[in-house]
């Protein structure tokens, strides 16, 4: 059974975090003679010289109506990648400790680890499905085993990972399970959000960057119990998400009719570049996608990458990640970006 104090590194139940002058005062109105600001403003156009919300409360409530998750069970951070990173120093020690990735997948869970000092198991999705091997993530799992990370849709793969795969190690491991849903608005199928309250050992990993066009204000979103954000909160710097971040992202909130709309063209546009991609001769195989990108494993993927990158046009050579040689990912881009991209290629010599 899940206890989160069984997980939990002493030095983190120990500390006692930075509490700073907004934490203290709630109010919006008032003289603020606490945090050495510039009260005289600042030589903006709009006054920054206030800290931010250290806890990103308005950001939180309007996120909270669209995602249908109380705010308490929100960690907002400087892109997801700090969450990630809050993960390794809240639950593992260093050269103790363990995690399970399962390559290929998002980069950073390795990075984080090896800038953390913490091992890593890795256990291969299996080859062509690119779908979990859930009997040997079961068997790899030790007494020092406290992260399980799980993209889904899958980076740079696409694919979508099968629920009961999921399902089976939140039951059967003792430590936390992290899915990463950073394209989930672009999948066929819904967020494991509503599964918070069934599983108090679930992180659900979301951010601002893809579908809501937002990768320039880096806010990242964790979800997951109240105690697991308690805890992220507890390790944060104190103003991890700047004040303007946070109003575009309230702003950008309000309009999401228009990234609906974004989202129903970008599926679209795939299945277009997908079909048309196929045809070409070089291309052996485009794996099926739930991101807005593709896989496309190809004869020579050096070689046409480095014709796309003559040709001004930039895309991701994954030929060197294990299971995915001779493969390029392929951003799906606007219409035009992507008749420019197609057309290119069917000029491409081998």
């Amino acid at each position: 059974m899940f206890d989160l104090n069984n997980i939990l590194r002493e030095n983190i139940k120990k500390l006692i975090p930075y509490s700073s002058a907004r934490d203290e005062f709630k109010g919006k109105e008032g003289i603020f003679l606490d945090a050495n600001e510039n009260s005289f403003g600042s030589p903006l156009k709009d006054n920054y010289n206030r800290y931010p919300d250290p806890l990103q409360l308005d950001l939180k409530e309007k996120l909270s109506k669209v995602k249908g998750v109380p705010t308490q069970n929100i960690f907002l951070g400087n892109g997801s990648d700090e969450a990630i990173d809050i993960l390794y120093r809240a639950f593992c020690n260093p050269e103790k400790d363990n995690v399970i990735i399962c390559p290929p997948t998002y980069g950073m869970y390795e990075v984080s680890a090896n800038i953390n000092d913490v091992a890593i198991f890795k256990v291969p999705l299996e080859k062509e499905t690119f779908q979990l091997d859930t009997e040997k993530i079961l068997k790899t799992i030790n007494d020092k085993t406290k992260l399980i990370f799980i993209c889904c849709p899958n980076n740079p793969t696409g694919n979508g990972v099968k629920w009961l795969a999921i399902k089976s190690i939140l039951e059967k491991f003792t430590g936390i399970v992290v899915v990463d849903e950073a394209y989930i608005n672009f999948a066929s199928y819904r967020s494991l959000i509503p599964e918070l309250l069934n599983y108090p050992n679930l992180v659900v990993l979301q951010t601002f960057s893809k579908a809501w066009g937002l990768a320039g204000l880096r806010i990242g979103m964790a979800f997951a119990s109240q105690q697991i954000i308690d805890v992220f909160n507890k390790i944060k710097a104190p103003y991890n998400v700047n004040i303007v971040s946070q109003h575009l992202a309230i702003d950008a909130l309000t309009n999401y009719k228009k990234v609906n709309a974004w989202i129903k063209e970008i599926v679209s546009e795939r299945e277009k570049v997908v079909a048309e991609i196929s045809k070409l001769k070089f291309v052996l195989k485009v794996y099926p996608s739930e991101a807005n990108f593709i896989l496309v494993k190809t004869t020579d993927a050096k070689k046409i990458y480095q014709y796309l990158t003559d040709n001004k046009i930039v895309v991701r050579d994954r030929s060197k990640v294990e299971l995915c040689e001779g493969c390029l990912r392929i951003t799906i881009g606007t219409k035009e970006e992507n008749i420019r991209l197609l057309e290119t290629l069917k000029k491409y010599k081998t």
